[in-house]
């Protein structure tokens, strides 16, 4: 590899040490605007104006509001979040339910992550790192399935990844879809599905 220091694309550094502050407060300036105005009425200006960052400190960091919704999701992702570990399958599922319609079950809660989810579609860059986003959540939740086949709750084999999308998909659905109103009750009963659905070796991969 060459020695010299190639130009990064704008949107992908990731400051740290004493910067890490203002990439912090980049994203918080970030959400508020996702959550205001959505991705079209986004801006640099908006940004550099609510984030206390010169704008052309924004520019030279981030490039543009691709650059900014990325990053974001980036630093949402690096987070110390777990899954929960309550002791047995179903209670771990409803948990993960649980949050879901925590974060998209009112409007004011659903705001931001709503609106990143709509920039994805009118933005590659966007829609990239929700993905890796999603991939981090998902993976992580991988081990309250594994805990599961170690207390005789779920077969061996069982797919992870698929039962985790299995008990968010559904309440996902309703809530950015059909945008039908999801609470507790409806998370439970989801929860309680996929753990019945898991039991009986649905999410082996010769059932696929």
């Amino acid at each position: 590899m060459s020695t010299e220091s190639a130009t990064p694309t704008p949107g992908t550094v990731r400051p740290g040490g004493r910067t890490a502050r203002t990439r912090s407060a980049v994203r918080d300036a970030v959400l508020t605007g996702l959550a205001e105005h959505g991705y079209p009425g986004l801006t640099v200006e908006y940004v550099a104006e609510h984030s206390g960052v010169h704008k052309t400190t924004v520019y030279r960091r981030w490039g543009s509001v691709e650059g900014l919704v990325a990053d974001a999701l980036d630093l949402a992702g690096e987070d110390a979040w777990t899954p929960p570990d309550t002791g047995s399958l179903e209670g771990d599922l409803r948990a993960l339910a649980r949050e879901v319609t925590e974060t998209f079950g009112s409007a004011s809660a659903a705001a931001a992550p709503t609106a990143f989810i709509a920039a994805a579609f009118q933005s590659e860059r966007a829609a990239e790192a929700l993905h890796t986003f999603y991939t981090g959540r998902f993976d992580r939740c991988e081990s309250v399935v594994r805990r599961a086949v170690d207390r005789g709750e779920a077969p061996s084999g069982t797919d992870a990844a698929s039962v985790v999308r299995a008990v968010s998909a559904p309440l996902f659905f309703r809530a950015l879809i059909t945008r039908e109103p999801i609470d507790t009750p409806l998370a439970d009963q989801t929860a309680t599905a996929v753990a019945t659905a898991v039991r009986a070796g649905a999410y082996l991969p010769d059932r696929r």
